[in-house]
């Protein structure tokens, strides 16, 4: 081995034991300056030039071009390597060829199953194309070209596609990101941030994902695959400012207020500097969850009083990204006794014992038993089951789902039932959320469900978030949480302080003519730190 390899892998080493997926590794400048694609033949990477018409073989170690061959027509947009020969689409004359490695020689051309194929990626077996003016990725047929299965493209803008043995990969330069997709449904798994600003063409070398971007005329190796669950990114450092205000109305006095607020505790994306009340709380408490709590009490308060209780955090919240593979998730069998004994059980707005929860998780998860599919089916039952409305307090999960509408809570009472009912963990996380700018009020707050992924711990799944219709929008609500959520409580249901809210609770005794109304809201403002 050269000194010259000995320094690259030293250097390979130290970077992957910080590293996640999409990480760039190093980069080198493409052969050209119009360059479209990226292909792999198990050992040296080849694209493809649309204004010298040629396709160029690269050492992937040291980024020099090997060898060149003569592109099948004008407009090269996509290659793939299928073991033995190189096929090339070419996006005018709709056409996608195979041609021979040494000579270049087309040894066959067969009609692309749209207008407009780019991106190109051999599964072992066959071709997989993507269209980005219909937005779809398509797997064809070889011997005519005709597409035997379609499904939506992640985003808006499909370009570059690799298989990587088990999933496709696309590269949308619109939305500056690589998409891991199941090939069997078509639904996004991973999100990764593209390198570049114009990435069209991506790869698989076996161990690492290669990507082109037309606007750098760069090659990237990027991670695939890593240790690290999870990545931060984008903190914002914040002063939140929680209020609760009683108000006493009417002709009597107010005898007593026990209020308990949910304290923020320290989490992966969320770290708590300070927290202040106003005023001290009379006790901090824990309950059965381990949420932490903090007790006010009020006492012989006249008609007129007002009563004021804040908790303000400075904080500083990043935004989460999680790397599931599914492939990786163990059965749930694998799951810790104590987290399943403690987050199957039954709650009176779960009610998993009830013959429509039982029947309706058997049939949402059929013989499935990965535990990411089978959450991720609940997933897309309760967003397809249920649409958006406030009607009005908490209702179980057998009346919301029949129903057809809920709010966020009642989105999550359903789908942590469904969970529950065929076994798997789930609870919630709750809290302040921020509306808009960077200085903003909240008084509707928010709250989500996660599940117990085996190897991965608590994911977040919000089934409700995830209402949209794009894959990739499907996506972002599952093991992603933006920054500007400032998580208050992780629960699994009543709590002895909290009941089955997120935020706080309150309850009084006051003279039977005695009105207390009660207001609560969440007022963010940036800090400098």
């Amino acid at each position: 081995m050269t000194a010259r390899k000995i320094v690259f892998f030293i250097f390979l080493a130290a970077s992957l034991a910080w590293s996640w997926p999409g990480q760039v590794l190093r980069q080198f400048k493409a052969p050209g300056s119009f360059c479209t694609t990226l292909a792999f033949d198990g050992q040296y990477l080849w694209t493809a030039d649309y204004k010298t018409d040629m396709l160029y073989r690269i050492d992937p170690e040291t980024g020099k071009k090997v060898s060149e061959i003569p592109a099948p027509g004008f407009w090269p947009t996509g290659l793939a390597y299928d073991g033995e020969h190189l096929w090339c689409a070419d996006g005018k004359q709709k056409k996608i060829f195979q041609i021979r490695l040494a000579s270049g020689a087309i040894i066959r051309a067969i009609d692309a199953p749209s207008d407009n194929p780019e991106g190109l990626a051999w599964d072992g077996f066959t071709l997989w194309v993507s269209d980005a003016q219909v937005k779809k990725i398509m797997k064809i047929d070889i011997q005519d070209g005709t597409a035997v299965k379609t499904f939506p493209a992640p985003a808006t803008a499909p370009q570059g596609l690799a298989w990587d043995g088990v999933y496709l990969w696309c590269a949308d330069r619109l939305s500056d990101e690589i998409h891991m997709i199941d090939p069997a449904s078509g639904e996004v798994i991973i999100i990764l941030k593209a390198p570049g600003p114009h990435t069209r063409g991506v790869t698989f070398d076996g161990q690492y994902l290669w990507a082109l971007d037309y606007q750098t005329d760069q090659i990237y190796q990027l991670v695939r695959q890593d240790a690290e669950p999870y990545r931060l990114e984008n903190p914002r450092t914040c002063r939140v400012t929680y209020t609760h205000d009683a108000a006493v109305y009417g002709d009597g006095k107010l005898h007593e207020l026990n209020l308990y607020v949910a304290v923020p505790a320290d989490l992966p994306q969320q770290g708590i500097f300070k927290t202040t009340f106003h005023p001290a709380p009379q006790q901090r408490l824990q309950d059965r969850w381990d949420q932490a709590v903090a007790q006010f009490k009020y006492s012989n308060k006249p008609s007129g009083s007002h009563l004021t209780t804040t908790m303000e955090i400075e904080t500083r919240i990043s935004e989460i990204n999680y790397f599931i593979f599914p492939d990786r998730c163990g059965t749930l069998a694998d799951i810790p006794a104590a987290i399943r004994e403690t987050y199957t059980a039954n709650g009176s707005k779960y009610m998993i014992d009830d013959p429509y929860i039982m029947e309706l998780s058997r049939k949402i998860v059929g013989s499935e038993t990965n535990p990411y599919w089978m959450a991720r089916k609940i997933f897309d039952h309760v967003r397809n089951a249920l649409e958006y409305k406030h009607e009005g307090g908490w209702n179980t999960a057998p009346v919301v789902l029949q129903r057809g509408t809920g709010s966020c809570s009642e989105y999550t009472f359903s789908f942590i039932a469904l969970c529950r009912a065929a076994g798997i963990p789930a609870r919630y996380e709750g809290g302040l959320v921020v509306r808009g700018d960077d200085a903003s009020f909240d008084d509707m707050f928010h709250r989500w469900p996660q599940v117990y992924l085996p190897n991965y711990g608590w994911i977040p799944m919000d089934p409700q978030g995830g209402d949209k219709p794009g894959p990739r929008d499907r996506a972002m609500n599952i093991g992603h949480l933006p920054n500007r959520f400032l998580i208050l409580t992780q629960g699994g249901g009543d709590s002895a302080f909290l009941g089955w809210y997120y935020y706080s609770w309150e309850n009084y005794v006051a003279d039977a003519k005695v009105k207390v109304e009660i207001d609560n809201f969440a007022e963010w403002e940036p800090l400098s730190r």
